[in-house]
């Protein structure tokens, strides 16, 4: 296992857990983001690891977001690769064949909020606060926000917020569709490892694979059709699995069934 300096990186129970840690608001350093980009590489390398869980150290923050001192110093050249380097390493995750659940609590902001929106599954604290405050310096959520949060919340209520670059409380982030769960203040990273031992339990790893990669390959699609094939293909791969007829003769023997991801 890799050192890192700017997250940390630790398994347990099949569940790979990484923590930004760089405090106080552990912002996105062009230093962080190649640390996650190689963590995610290990992760997706590593067999033992079936789900992965992504939090915040400290009080303070998930993530406030990019380094906005780092980035003022940077040309408009470096900018651009720094806004290349985001969307690899955000995609990279959103692509990951297992599931990624984020842990947020406190300032959950730009960039910070972007990372969330690039996992699968978002559990927040009562008390997070979540914006894209991008406008407000002459910027544009530009690390895949514009994309993914229209395709979270609609794209009205996506305007809206990067428009105005205003903060949201986590009980309105729920109500539009931005997080999945709300949990009391510092329930958030148990919570969010409950749904990841859930998973594991529960569910075939092929077919949580093949179901990322329907939904995720589907939603860019432009037709419903072409969506389809890509569904009908990740269920021709499923159909010769080893994990599907394990899962229905489990089921057929009313035992709980041990999925090999094969």
């Amino acid at each position: 296992m890799a050192e890192y300096e700017t997250i940390k990186y630790r398994k347990e129970e099949g569940i790979g857990i990484v923590t930004l840690d760089s405090p106080p608001v552990n912002a996105l350093s062009r230093k962080m983001l190649d640390e996650l980009d190689k963590v995610f590489d290990e992760i997706a390398q590593d067999e033992e690891v079936k789900a992965v869980v992504i939090a915040g150290a400290g009080p303070n923050a998930f993530s406030a977001g990019a380094d906005v001192k780092d980035l003022a110093q940077l040309s408009p050249e470096q900018a651009v690769e720094v806004v290349e380097k985001g969307h690899r390493v955000f995609t990279k995750i959103e692509k990951l064949p297992k599931p990624v659940i984020a842990a947020l609590h406190g300032y959950t902001l730009g960039g910070g909020n972007e990372l969330a929106m690039a996992c699968d599954i978002r559990v927040a604290s009562d008390r997070t606060r979540f914006s894209q405050p991008e406008v407000t310096l002459g910027l544009i959520p530009a690390w895949g926000g514009t994309q993914r949060m229209a395709r979270l919340i609609g794209k009205g209520k996506a305007k809206e917020l990067i428009f105005t670059g205003q903060m949201v409380s986590a009980q309105e982030a729920y109500r539009i569709g931005l997080v999945n769960k709300l949990v009391p203040d510092g329930e958030e990273l148990r919570a969010a490892m409950d749904i990841a031992r859930m998973i594991i339990m529960k569910a075939s790893p092929l077919a949580v694979k093949l179901a990322k990669k329907a939904i995720n390959e589907g939603l860019e699609k432009l037709a419903i059709e072409d969506a389809l094939k890509v569904e009908l293909e990740c269920m021709k791969e499923l159909a010769k699995s080893e994990d599907l007829r394990e899962g229905m003769q489990a089921f057929i023997e009313k035992r709980q069934p041990q999925f090999k991801g094969k």
